[in-house]
């Protein structure tokens, strides 16, 4: 390691604020309850089927009323993802104590996942190939257009003068924003970092994926499509939202009274250098390991795993295999959070940080639903099938994306 690392690496890194809005709800509470529930987000958008999608399944999640919240300059220019960003957001900043006359005279910086905007888009060139008139798209096209929509929108709104730009890595996009931003504030670049990870939730956005028979087609039960690490899972459900997190070096935090929630120890992160779309078990393995090694922790150290596990054959078989292989021997409760919530793609690797936590502060481990006949790679896991009453010092999520990037982040409870 070079003497520049060793001289840099030594801020702590701490959670000071959460927000979500997802298909569990649009609140810390309404989702808490959710997950201890084991409540599914999971619905039919028929209109997908008039699209000709195979699948109608999707998480239902509620659209933001803006008008008296913003004025109606900052709405033109917000995309569906940077809508359900700023509501994540404004719940953030108030759990973590930051209002805008402070946010004003310090530099806090914004990374956010996102690796869409096919809403925005379709609809621009619709309009364009309509009227043959580029000037009825109107001013805020542009802005709704870019894949950095929600950084480039949030950092304006909130006045934001630190670090800021948009993390596009798949469904590894939200975790990456907070690897990111984790390293950062460790290496001493940054006090105060806002991200997260936004994912748009229409029929544009996912016509791609219905394409590949990507989704499970069980319709009729909609609650009990999504079924990770089921040996009769079909596919994954898609869904989105957003979710954003406050990080903070531990130093500063204390210095402005913040609440410090929790502190990020760990952050590994791979490649798979093979195959663009399926999993690999190497490339997670290690990711694991060098999450592990980054905290400075060893598997028996995890208590609890937030899987990614998204309800597919192979993608589901490929991370059983890799957490047995790290895990074996600790046996940790393991869950996806996504047979409740589906598939929150660009999103996922945060908001699954955030129902984590959410399972930390209140002691118990959300349950693995629709889990009933394990495969034999999942059966040497242990999966929480139901709600599990349990104390949380120390858990671990997981999120991997097409083009082999892969993400594991250590969260750590403070005592």
């Amino acid at each position: 390691m070079s003497p520049f690392l060793n001289k840099i690496m030594h801020n702590r890194v701490v959670i000071t604020g959460l927000g979500i809005w997802s298909c569990l709800g649009t609140s810390l509470d309404e989702v808490t309850k959710s997950l201890h529930e084991g409540k599914s987000g999971i619905g039919m958008d028929l209109e997908r089927k008039a699209w000709g999608y195979r699948s109608g399944l999707t998480g239902v999640v509620k659209k933001p009323e803006l008008k008296g919240i913003l004025d109606r300059r900052a709405r033109i220019g917000l995309s569906e993802e940077a809508e359900y960003a700023y509501m994540a957001t404004l719940e953030a900043m108030k759990n973590a104590k930051m209002d805008m006359s402070w946010v004003e005279k310090n530099e806090v910086g914004i990374l956010y996942g996102n690796d869409s905007s096919a809403k925005a888009v379709s609809e621009a060139i619709d309009t364009i190939r309509l009227k043959k008139d580029t000037t009825l798209l109107g001013s805020g096209s542009i802005f709704q257009s870019m894949n950095c929509t929600v950084t480039m929108n949030l950092s304006t709104i909130f006045k934001l003068k630190g670090i800021n730009f948009t993390i596009s890595a798949a469904c590894a996009s939200g975790s990456h924003s907070l690897g990111l931003a984790y390293l950062m504030i460790k290496w001493g670049l940054q006090k105060h970092i806002i991200c997260g990870g936004a994912q748009e939730v229409n029929p544009f956005a996912f016509g791609s994926f219905d394409g590949l028979s990507a989704f499970s087609i069980r319709e009729n039960e909609p609650t009990k499509a999504s079924r990770p690490f089921d040996k009769d899972r079909d596919g994954l459900i898609p869904s989105g939202g957003a979710a954003t997190l406050i990080l903070e070096s531990y130093e500063s935090a204390m210095e402005r009274g913040a609440p410090i929630l929790a502190e990020v120890v760990g952050y590994g992160f791979s490649s798979n250098g093979e195959h663009i779309s399926n999993s690999n078990v190497d490339g997670q393995v290690r990711s694991l390991n060098m999450a592990l090694n980054d905290a400075g922790l060893t598997a028996k150290d995890i208590d609890y795993i937030n899987a990614h596990a998204t309800s597919t054959p192979g993608g589901d078989l490929a991370e059983a295999t890799a957490i047995n292989e790290v895990f074996a021997e600790s046996k940790p409760l393991v869950s996806s959070t996504k047979s409740m919530t589906g598939h929150e793609c660009w999103m996922a690797g945060a908001s699954e940080i955030v129902y984590s936590m959410l399972m930390m502060q209140n002691n118990f481990v959300a349950p693995n639903i629709n889990f009933e006949n394990p495969d034999e790679a999942s059966a040497k896991l242990n999966i929480a099938k139901t709600t599990t009453e349990k104390n949380i010092d120390v858990f671990l999520s997981n999120s991997f994306g097409f083009g082999g990037t892969n993400s594991s982040l250590i969260i750590k409870k403070i005592k």
